[in-house]
Parts: structure tokens; sequence; C-alpha cells
């Protein structure tokens, strides 16, 4: 789970300054938690607690308000009734790192996917993009190769990760559904040689970065197994002790 908020954190001053390249600063004064950390630590707390999803999501994202939720979302967060919305926005991938950790079983895994995503996100293709995101956190930590996640993923979800990341670059651009970010995410990961590596990846495709980095740091500190020293810190550093405590404590039960 470390991983994918190191993503966010990373990927948060390139969000709207896109990178076409793999060469830049991981880290600047601006870096910052955005909602992708806030929701994932939500999704995570809810494991802990075996609390209700949207309870958990409505109570963190609540207590940080600023953090850059999207407009629907946000209209469900005042919604008396927190009915899901249909979205197929990549929200629903972007929180579901914990749920590949935490779960045993490809079942397991597809079905919290699922649990955690449709009370927001209850659209088919949000759904499916969080499943695919979660999925390959578990076979990634489960000693699953990168081919047998690659034929994995594309078997059940249909994604092309045919594709290299020096094919998509030069066209790729903002893009906020999970099918337009999911696939690019997992194929940022294969295409690695480390966590960094995996990170600078995703980044540098220009796209919605911190979301992007936040999905394939998951995939990428499950596969990898460990954070560069200097990456956590910077990471810590940047959190507040509400979130290092539920990311301790989760690392703690759920360790790779």
């Amino acid at each position: 789970m470390l991983g994918a908020i190191a993503g966010d954190i990373i990927g948060s001053v390139y969000e709207f300054h896109p990178q076409k390249t793999k060469t830049f600063p991981l880290f600047c004064d601006a870096s910052r938690f955005t909602d992708d950390t806030v929701l994932t630590i939500a999704v995570a707390s809810a494991i802990l607690s075996s609390a209700d999803y949207g309870a958990s999501i409505a109570t963190f994202a609540e207590r940080h308000p600023r953090a850059g939720y999207g407009g629907l979302f946000l209209r469900w967060l005042q919604s008396p009734s927190k009915a899901p919305y249909n979205s197929w926005g990549n929200g629903s991938a972007m929180r579901a790192s914990p749920v590949g950790f935490a779960f045993d079983s490809v079942d397991e895994v597809l079905q919290e996917a699922r649990k955690s995503t449709e009370v927001t996100h209850d659209h088919p293709e949000g759904i499916k993009g969080a499943q695919a995101a979660a999925l390959a956190v578990y076979l990634a930590r489960s000693g699953t190769s990168k081919g047998e996640i690659k034929g994995e993923i594309h078997e059940r979800f249909a994604y092309d990760l045919s594709r290299k990341l020096d094919e998509i670059r030069p066209t790729y651009n903002f893009d906020v559904s999970c099918q337009g970010t999911v696939p690019e995410a997992i194929i940022a990961f294969l295409e690695s040689e480390s966590f960094e590596d995996a990170i600078r990846n995703a980044v540098s495709l220009g796209g919605d970065s911190d979301t992007l980095a936040c999905i394939t740091g998951g995939i990428a500190q499950a596969f990898y197994k460990m954070i560069p020293h200097e990456i956590e810190t910077a990471v810590r550093t940047r959190l507040p002790k509400e979130f290092t405590q539920i990311l301790d404590k989760f690392q703690l039960i759920f360790s790779l």
C-alpha cells in the first residue's frame, strides 16, 4: 500500500505539468498526498476494522476535504443517500491496492474489489478497473511472473497490454477513465526494472500522473517487495500521523 501512496505523492506535481520523460525529480516542496492517498487509506481502514467501505470512504474524505476530489465524488459526499453514481472514472482503481494486499484468493480479491468500488463507481468499467488493479497487486505479491500477470489480466478483463510505453507516450493525454488509465498503469509496471523505475514509467506517460503512478506503485511494491529507503522516508514525512498509523498497522498484519 505504501507503494501506491508513494506513486500518488510523486505524481502529484506532474498531474497538470505533464512529463514525457523519465528524468524528473521524484520529490519537491510541492509534492503532497491527494485524494488517491486519502481514499486508499480509507479502504485500508475499512479492511482493518471490517467496516463498511462507503462509510469509511466518506469519513476520510470529510476529514480531508481539500485533497482534490472529482466533482461527482464531491456531490456523492454531500448527498444524504450516498447512492453510487454510475462512474467509470479511475478513482475506483486508485484506491484498490489494499484489497490486493489483504485477501488471499483470486475470488476474494475480485469480490472485495467490487464491494469497495460499487459504493461509488457502479459502472461496469469502474468495477472492472478496480478489480484489475487489485488482482494485479494480488498476483504480484503471490510470486506470479510478469508474463503470467499480463496474461491473466488480459484474459479476464480484455485490456490490451501488448503495447509498449514508447508507443503510448507520444499521443497519450490526460484521461480520467478506468479504461484509459488502468491498462497504461499496468504496462508501466510490466516494463519496469525496479520500484522507482515503475513510478518513473507511469509519470512519463504525461497523463493523470498521480493516479497512474498510484496504481503502478501498488503493483510494483507487491512485485519488488522493497521500496527504497529514501522514497519511503520522503513519503512518510508528507503524511499525517493518522495515515502512518493505519499504514503501519496494515503493513504489520498484511506483510509481504
